[in-house]
């Protein structure tokens, strides 16, 4: 008899978030290969043409895919209400909150259903999402405090949070992600960089996360501590000013982009406080790229001895990048605390760790 772990794949089909759609993709892959003898893995995605399934279809070992009959949008809405889905029964893995949190049968029928949370901002810092988003995900989460069997959270700083907010306590379990699979510096980076006019050697900030107004006040202190210094902001604000001085401002760039215009960095600022995941932060890692992050306990575990992390807002940033731009000595010291931590990432033991969760519920 086989075991089915079907997972949902609405990022696939119907991507919101790029970061969300990788962390998905990548993360099937590997449950794909780590599959136990006697099981597989099967796709459920909302309603959607042929075209948005083949990227579902084209992942290598899935045992098939099931669409529900209700488009995404729609979906979306239906979940939180706790209506049908057509996507329930068996053993569901998401990873994210977007799946059916019903009451089901776990002990008889041996149901099960696992939902992620990367993201926490929607309930700490609700003014910096849509009023939309945030009445979603308070919903769903409220349903996963009823119904989910277990909810999965990146970082264990995250699961502290979660649990003072919420009944789940004990059904919370931390599994991290990775960066995308291959993710390194491209053949024609260079190339990349002229096209998107990243300087070699810039200063990159992460803007996902922060407000106009936090990244106008890390833009300026490194204007002031840094003046020679070409800067580069990836996913600023969509109300930041967009060139402030000769700041170079990307947004939704692709995986390839993305290694290519962090790959040259002299060094990775992370301002963001809230608690969140840090794609940049993790993959700035990987590629060996110092990074300067503000102080929380989700920077402090994402970055752990692989970064600085440091009190005091934009200017203790700013001061902090300046010290190590001053020293080639302190940056070579850098990249290699950072590239050992970075190796410490992998979806493939996320992918075993999600099979064992799934064993042991």
């Amino acid at each position: 008899m086989t075991t089915t772990l079907r997972v949902v794949l609405d990022q696939l089909v119907a991507p919101t978030d790029p970061d969300l759609a990788m962390a998905s993709r990548e993360l099937t892959r590997a449950l794909i290969a780590a599959a136990p003898r006697g099981c597989e893995v099967a796709a459920v995605v909302p309603s959607a043409g042929e075209e948005a399934l083949a990227e579902v279809r084209t992942l290598e070992g899935i045992a098939g895919v099931e669409a529900s009959p209700i488009p995404r949008r729609e979906l979306s809405t239906a979940l939180s209400l706790g209506l049908p889905s057509g996507l329930g029964g068996g053993m569901l893995h998401s990873p994210t909150l977007f799946a059916p949190l019903v009451r089901h049968d776990r002990v008889h029928n041996h149901e099960q259903t696992v939902v992620t949370i990367w993201d926490l901002t929607p309930w700490t810092h609700p003014e910096r999402v849509s009023k939309a988003s945030v009445a979603w995900h308070r919903a769903m989460l409220k349903r996963a405090e009823k119904h989910a069997d277990a909810v999965v959270v990146p970082l264990h700083a995250m699961a502290e949070e979660l649990a003072e907010r919420t009944k789940l306590r004990g059904r919370i379990r931390v599994i991290a992600g990775a960066a995308p699979a291959g993710f390194a510096e491209p053949r024609d980076a260079v190339g990349r960089r002229r096209t998107l006019g990243v300087p070699e050697g810039a200063v990159v900030v992460d803007g996902a996360g922060l407000s106009a107004g936090e990244l106008g006040e890390v833009l300026a202190t490194l204007d002031r501590e840094v003046p020679e210094a070409p800067v580069v902001v990836l996913d600023a604000p969509s109300d930041a000013d967009s060139s402030p001085g000769s700041v170079v401002s990307l947004s939704a760039l692709d995986a390839a982009d993305r290694a290519a215009a962090l790959a040259s960095a002299s060094v990775v600022v992370a301002p963001q406080a809230t608690p969140a995941y840090g794609w940049r932060t993790l993959e700035a890692l990987v590629l060996a790229v110092p990074v300067v992050a503000a102080a929380s306990a989700t920077n402090r575990e994402l970055a752990s001895d692989g970064g600085a992390v440091v009190e005091g807002g934009a200017d203790a940033l700013g001061a902090s990048v300046a010290i190590l731009l001053a020293s080639d000595a302190d940056r070579t010291r850098a990249a290699t605390l950072a590239a050992d931590r970075g190796r410490g990432f992998s979806w493939r033991e996320s992918g075993d760790r999600v099979w064992q969760l799934h064993a042991d519920l």
